[in-house]
């Protein structure tokens, strides 16, 4: 009980502290090894543990090594252009949001969303829900497309601190206007359904990635 009250105080952490470093460190503090620092810490850490948990241990452990060689080497380098750090990442975690919905599109694979929805109900859906369903994955997609390009269009228009604001600051809660649109337009077209939480949605997807 403790461990996962611990675990979600953690995770809310760093949803919340992350960003407000990600953005002091763009606005305020420029050319840093602290800005650097900040910038490449999270890919070194989720690579790591990838690593770690990889079937290949030994081969993406020396891989993983092998990067922070690299990232030690070009130190000097990044920490005069950490910004193109945050911003690959902020692009690339749209571009892989956008992959994971929009291939499912692709010849007769199931849409994600109606893997979702199918996984929430427990009941076939019907062809007008199977057809929504799949409006919603286009939706997804069309959504975080238009994230990616924003973000690159702010980057190289506008002011570091107005893309960082967008980046850091507007990101989730547009993803989560993005749910709650969906969920008031679901409601509206099909009343008759159990109405299910976001978190089922989550569940969901856990579950799903387990289906061939």
């Amino acid at each position: 009980m403790m461990a996962g009250v611990l675990r979600s105080l953690g995770i809310a952490t760093l949803l919340v502290g992350y960003p407000v470093l990600a953005h002091y460190t763009n606005a305020e503090a420029r050319d840093t090894s602290f800005g650097a620092a900040v910038a490449v810490a999270p890919l070194l850490v989720v690579a790591g543990i990838f690593s770690w948990r990889s079937s290949r241990r030994l081969l993406s452990l020396t891989l993983w090594l092998a990067a922070c060689i690299v990232v030690a080497m070009f130190w000097s380098v990044m920490r005069h252009h950490f910004g193109l750090v945050y911003l690959m990442q902020h692009v690339g975690m749209q571009l892989a949001l956008l992959l994971l919905f929009g291939r499912t599109l692709i010849g007769d694979r199931r849409p994600l969303c109606t893997r979702f929805a199918e996984a929430v109900h427990a009941e076939p859906l019907s062809p007008e829900h199977e057809h929504y369903a799949r409006q919603v994955t286009v939706a997804w997609s069309l959504f975080f497309a238009t994230m990616a390009a924003v973000s690159v269009a702010l980057f190289f228009t506008a002011s570091i601190d107005v893309w960082s604001v967008f980046a850091n600051f507007l990101t989730l809660p547009l993803v989560a206007l993005m749910f709650v649109v969906e969920f008031l337009v679901r409601r509206r077209r099909f009343p008759e359904l159990e109405r299910a939480q976001i978190l089922d949605a989550f569940r969901a997807f856990r579950d799903s990635r387990a289906r061939p």
